[in-house]
């Protein structure tokens, strides 16, 4: 992760304050740096010193005032353990080189509080704009931020609505509604749902689409069959087992990300469950590990190199001036690629005592 020359206050370092940290004149900053001959050994470390201090970077610092461009832009993604953030900052890094750009790498871990801190720090380092994959729990200071921010943003994955940016991401109603139509049309009628917080879209949405799934077959939508888990592997792993011990535990389970896929898959595991045999499983986000499970992972695809593309098009024509006035919401379509973790249901498994022991 890169990071420029900024104050504790979050203000830009100065040649100024360089030169009141070493205690000597602006000028002898200005020789130390570009005719170090001109100055004693004595002043010369001290002005060193002050510079190696406050992470002064003057020559770029001043190719950015003469070009009114820093070169950079900053990202911040809501998890970078996540194999679909990881995908998504190799494509915005690729995109943006090509267009000239270096890109700051912030995560935020889910943490809406260091998500509005990542937000303040690229403010103040100049960047050129920001895309961010947001944690999506809309709050007054950091809608603020976003509104009233000086560099363009551009949101990817997950959207904030009215506030009228840019923002690229999946039709995630559609995507969960493929993912539970491809278990009905295997025969499951009881289907559980392992669900991201309906605070953030991708959340909302796919259980908005999982559930508009089972009422277009008229299935009802049993709430008692959803467990949120925050989009997390050991949330998903304890979810999988609540659904489980139910009377009547489901036939399928529809991951709401990969991660919680292979919490799930997990858990069945140590349950002593087969997949498909006795829970077919289904996720949204393809992703390498699935051609590793056994069996392999049954998934809807996302467009993620094409996600990222779009994302750093957006914010280089804002940027530029091409791309002016309130910004729009632009929906991708998802993929359903199927392996071997889906099958028709066979009798229902009985429900896992609670004194198990996965």
């Amino acid at each position: 992760m890169r990071f420029l020359n900024v104050l504790s206050t979050g203000q830009m370092v100065t040649i100024r304050d360089v030169a009141q940290l070493a205690g000597v004149s602006v000028a002898t900053v200005s020789n130390t740096v570009n005719d170090p001959n001109r100055v004693s050994d004595a002043l010369r470390e001290r002005v060193l010193k002050a510079i190696e201090t406050l992470n002064y970077a003057p020559r770029a610092a001043a190719r950015s005032l003469r070009k009114q461009s820093s070169g950079l832009l900053g990202l911040i993604v809501a998890d970078i353990t996540n194999p679909f953030f990881t995908e998504l900052v190799q494509a915005v890094e690729a995109i943006a080189s090509q267009h000239g750009y270096s890109v700051l790498l912030c995560n935020s871990d889910e943490d809406a509080v260091r998500e509005e801190k990542h937000l303040q720090v690229l403010r103040s380092q100049w960047v050129d704009g920001i895309i961010l994959a947001t944690t999506g729990e809309a709050s007054l200071s950091r809608t603020s931020l976003l509104s009233q921010s000086r560099v363009p943003v551009v949101l990817v994955d997950r959207a904030f609505d009215g506030l009228g940016l840019d923002a690229v991401v999946l039709n995630n109603r559609l995507a969960a509604h493929q993912a539970t139509q491809h278990l009905i049309h295997r025969g499951h009628t009881r289907i559980g749902l392992l669900s991201g917080p309906t605070s953030v879209t991708t959340g909302a949405d796919r259980l908005a689409g999982y559930r508009e799934a089972l009422l277009a077959s008229q299935l009802h939508f049993e709430p008692g069959l959803v467990r949120e888990a925050g989009f997390r592997e050991q949330q998903a792993y304890d979810a999988t087992v609540e659904l489980m011990r139910l009377p009547q535990p489901p036939t399928a389970v529809f991951a709401a990300n990969n991660l919680m896929a292979i919490g799930m898959m997990r858990a069945l595991s140590d349950l002593g469950l087969r997949c498909p045999d006795d829970v077919s499983v289904i996720s949204i986000d393809d992703f390498a590990w699935a051609n590793v499970f056994r069996p392999r992972l049954t998934t809807i695809a996302q467009p993620v190199r094409e996600m990222g593309e779009m994302a750093v098009k957006l914010l280089t024509d804002r940027i530029g001036g091409k791309r002016t006035g309130t910004g729009k919401t632009h929906f991708l379509e998802s993929r359903l690629v199927v392996r071997e973790s889906c099958a028709a249901p066979m009798d229902a498994p009985l429900p896992i005592p609670a004194t198990s022991s996965p």
